[in-house]
């Protein structure tokens, strides 16, 4: 028999008819977080770049951090990443170099912190296995509160140097040599 329909039924039962293909399933996933990066002024730059994460849960279900690390950034009474997190924190877990800018108080510390906390995976008794070069005495002691607040409980040891004497006194005189 013959089927009579509007020409509106005919869009519909067209559209019914239609599985999503690869590409189109691709299209809106990367529509949807281009739509999350403008949401939050997320600008960002290449090629191949993870997806930006919406909480810290994400960080234990897609990167396995470490439990403690996950329960430290809680009780420091951090609930959602903030933008330069949501990307940045991906991007150094994939092992990808970054540059990135953000204002005062963004939450640059922790960006970094949580991945190399992430990549070293556990303590070693190996010497310094991590180094961080800070331009100012204030920015190197907050960058070593906020790491030792955040790797409390892993076993890790958290070390700032500001005077070659005193590290040669705590570290052993040979240590420049050996690290």
């Amino acid at each position: 028999g013959i089927k009579w329909m509007s020409s509106l039924e005919a869009k519909f039962e067209d559209a019914k008819d239609k599985k999503p293909t690869a590409e189109k399933l691709e299209r809106l996933r990367r529509e949807k977080i281009n739509r999350f990066r403008n949401k939050h002024r997320i600008n960002v730059q290449g090629t191949d770049l993870p997806d930006p994460i919406a909480t810290f849960d994400q960080l234990q279900k897609e990167y396995k951090i470490h439990p403690k690390i996950m329960e430290n950034i809680q009780a420091a009474g951090f609930q959602v990443p903030t933008p330069i997190q949501m990307q940045a924190i991906p991007v150094m877990l994939h092992g990808r170099e970054l540059l990135a800018s953000a204002p005062t108080g963004s939450g640059k510390t922790l960006a970094f912190c949580i991945p190399l906390l992430t990549h070293l995976k556990q303590p070693r008794n190996k010497g310094f296995r991590a180094l961080i070069i800070s331009p100012t005495r204030e920015l190197a002691s907050q960058t070593h509160r906020e790491l030792v607040k955040l790797a409390e409980g892993t076993g890790f040891r958290i070390h700032m140097i500001h005077k070659a004497a005193e590290a040669a006194k705590k570290f052993g005189p040979k240590s420049s040599k050996k690290f």
